[in-house]
């Protein structure tokens, strides 16, 4: 009797807590929300249905972060073997070399992902509400696990083009994932345990409604454990073509659109990729990749700033700029991330190693003018670009 009494009042505490879930979507609009590094045609919503085109890989976020929460959602893929996920506690902008959010990721994945896995290989992945840490995050995994990432202990989920539904609640750095309705997997000593919320994007048409949410109280996540706050960041570019960027008349067909990056082919030295609206003073993000191939013996990529046909940073040796990294401070097959600083004619510049925690740090005096565009160098060899982030000071 006093077990049924216990798990009656479990009951009635979820079903209020259920009809407290505010939506966090208007039935026809995306306020609320950050087109985090996606084109403005990826994400819609109409009638309370939130659709996505998977094109390209990244993410839609929320304006405000949130820290302990109850999350209920219901999803769908178009297709078969479609790929999304939800992010938990992530950044506002794509981590160093990745389109995505460091975060906690809960898998969206459909059934007829499965046919890629290799059955005489151990199991990595599941199609049923996998929970996991990327890009620097850290995670303790409930139940059975590869490395860090929670596998769930039953196999819920339901196959394309059916809705699925799932409940997150995240606590004090604790997150559990139950999916049609039953805990599945979930992690402790999430970090980090406050951050923004986000819907992915990657690869394949995929559908969200009924995403509602709870906060719960705060226990003070601290600072070490609570991701940047959004300084205004705004992408350049849409990840699905060249829009906002003035692509040169002579060798043009070099600068190829890639998903979430942008690849330059090698031949004769051309003209910079510039964007077309210019900035002052401001910050730059601009991710840059050195093929395992790339000759750093020679000028390889480098980033203009305001105009400037001559490069602020130049990756390789043999060229003249304020900033030039060579063989011993740089390695082929590497994500590397420039964030450059300017205000009036000095510049501080700080290269990282993706997921790396020591930046190569340099303040330069430049002398540029007041306002120019943003260029992507084309110094005859092929590297990739991404996540070119800017913000007004």
């Amino acid at each position: 009797m006093t077990k049924f009494l216990f798990l009656s009042l479990l009951t009635l505490t979820s079903l209020h807590a259920e009809d407290d879930l505010m939506p966090m979507f208007q039935p026809n609009s995306l306020s609320g929300w950050v087109n985090a590094n996606c084109a403005p045609e990826t994400w819609s919503i109409k009638d309370g249905v939130i659709s996505c085109t998977g094109k390209p890989t990244g993410a839609l976020r929320t304006e405000k972060q949130y820290e302990n929460f109850i999350l209920e959602a219901e999803w769908r893929h178009l297709s078969e073997g479609g790929n999304s996920g939800i992010f938990v506690w992530g950044t506002p902008i794509s981590s160093p070399g990745v389109p995505f959010l460091r975060g906690i990721e809960v898998q969206v994945l459909d059934h007829g992902y499965m046919k890629n896995a290799d059955p005489s290989k151990p199991r990595w992945f599941t199609t049923h509400g996998d929970v996991f840490p990327i890009h620097g995050a850290t995670m303790q995994p409930h139940g059975e696990h590869n490395g860090s990432r929670s596998f769930p202990s039953k196999e819920r989920s339901k196959p394309s083009p059916e809705w699925n539904h799932y409940r997150i609640e995240a606590n004090n750095g604790r997150l559990t994932l139950a999916v049609n309705g039953k805990v599945v997997s979930g992690g402790d000593n999430c970090n980090y345990r406050k951050g923004y919320l986000a819907l992915e994007s990657e690869g394949a048409p995929v559908e969200f409604r009924n995403v509602k949410i709870k906060e719960l109280p705060s226990t003070q996540a601290p600072a070490e454990m609570t991701a940047p706050l959004d300084q205004g960041w705004r992408p350049l570019y849409t990840g699905t073509d060249l829009r906002g960027w003035r692509v040169p008349a002579a060798g043009g067909s070099k600068w190829q659109s890639n998903d979430w990056s942008i690849k330059l082919l090698a031949g004769q030295t051309g003209s910079a990729l510039w964007s077309q609206d210019s900035f002052g003073d401001c910050e730059v993000i601009c991710d840059v990749n050195l093929p395992k191939d790339v000759d750093l013996s020679k000028p390889a990529a480098g980033l203009c700033v305001r105009g400037l046909s001559h490069p602020l940073v130049i990756f390789g040796t043999g060229g003249k700029a304020p900033v030039v990294l060579g063989p011993d401070q740089i390695k082929a097959g590497r994500w590397y991330r420039i964030k450059t600083l300017l205000n009036g004619n000095s510049a501080k510049v700080t290269i990282t190693e993706a997921q790396d925690a020591n930046p190569q740090t340099f303040e330069v005096t430049v002398d540029h003018g007041a306002t120019g565009s943003i260029g992507l160098a084309d110094l005859s060899q092929t590297v990739s670009y991404a996540n070119i982030f800017v913000r007004q000071l």
